[in-house]
């Protein structure tokens, strides 16, 4: 048994290394292949009025490798990621980059990676405090739909369900913002604070956009565990044990919501994911300076395709390690599935 246990997660683990070795090509390709020699120029252009000439420019796609082979170039890049680079060409400069090298920075001349470490906390206080609200008010809503399934109780927490997740997220995290924030100042300025230097006032300021992420993104949560628990409930051993007289806080708690939360933790390892990979629209809306808000910062003139490219790569991969670990804890705690 244990021979195919650790089979199983072997596989598992091959393939979770393609996807991110594909994934990672894909992302070479699309980035620093396929828009040409745009990079050059930008960085070209950065020397300042009249210094871009045409031999400077030369030179820059020569540093940068723009006369190699995209296979040569892609072995470069991926090394540097394992081993780092000490000749990276960027504003007119070679720099040293250590591994993980995943490029320097337009924006502010050091590694992309060092940046990562900078901005990677706020959002991952962010995307704790907010799944653990909406897995925790999403799988108690359903729950209690479940139990109450077919009354008036059910109907108005779907129904609310239904009208929150009809509203675009954006939508409501401004509003939240404006009024919630500004005008009745319930909850203060956000931003982010580090949680190293005082736990009280990161959970002030994370509070509001905590409750945005939680309130939105439990309807599903609830919609799903409210599904899951009615059709267990209406399985062959369940009707057994209400004839039996089993109770019935036991029969939702033990057994019900047992085998619904089975396939609620599938959902929630991507959910979780994606947040880690960076919340563009709640770090924005509310100042927070995460990694979201940092790409779609090198977004704007000069376009930084350093840290666009290292956004999309870690964005990847940490679905990628999600999907692999929840493959594997499904297969543990899920008795139907087998991992032979």
């Amino acid at each position: 048994m244990l021979g195919h246990v650790t089979g199983f997660i072997l596989r598992r683990l091959m393939s979770a290394l393609l996807v991110i070795v594909l994934t990672s090509m894909f992302v070479f390709v699309l980035f620093f292949k396929g828009m040409g020699d745009s990079p050059a120029r930008t960085y070209c252009e950065q020397l300042g009025p009249g210094k871009c000439s045409t031999l400077k420019l030369d030179s820059i796609k020569h540093q940068m490798g723009f006369d190699k082979s995209v296979v040569y170039n892609y072995g470069q890049w991926a090394k540097g990621i394992f081993v780092g680079r000490d000749n990276v060409y960027m504003d007119g400069k070679l720099y040293e980059c250590p591994a993980p090298c995943l490029g320097i920075s337009i924006t502010t001349s050091q590694p992309v990676w060092t940046d990562l470490e900078q901005k990677y906390p706020a959002t991952l206080t962010l995307a704790i405090g907010g799944a653990t609200l909406y897995l925790t008010l999403g799988v108690l809503l359903g729950a209690l739909a479940a139990r109450w399934r077919g009354s008036s109780v059910d109907r108005l927490l779907v129904g609310s369900t239904l009208i929150v997740s009809s509203i675009p997220f954006y939508v409501i995290a401004l509003l939240a913002w404006i009024y919630l924030s500004l005008k009745l100042q319930i909850f203060p300025n956000t931003g982010y604070y580090p949680i190293t230097d005082n736990p009280a006032k990161t959970i002030s300021y994370m509070m509001l956009p905590w409750l945005v992420i939680g309130l939105t993104s439990c309807t599903d949560y609830a919609r799903f565990t409210r599904g899951q628990m009615v059709e267990t409930l209406n399985e062959e051993y369940m009707r057994t044990a209400q004839a039996k007289g089993l109770p019935l806080r036991r029969q939702l708690f033990k057994h019900a919501l047992r085998a619904a939360i089975v396939p609620v933790i599938t959902i929630f390892g991507l959910d979780f994911a994606t947040l880690l990979g960076g919340t563009i629209f709640t770090e924005q809306i509310f100042g927070i300076d995460g990694i979201g808000h940092w790409g779609l910062q090198a977004l704007s003139t000069p376009i930084d395709i350093n840290v666009i490219s290292a956004t999309v790569l870690v964005a990847a991969v940490l679905i990628v390690v999600a999907n692999l670990l929840v493959d594997i804890l499904y297969g543990f705690l899920d008795p139907r599935v087998t991992v032979v």
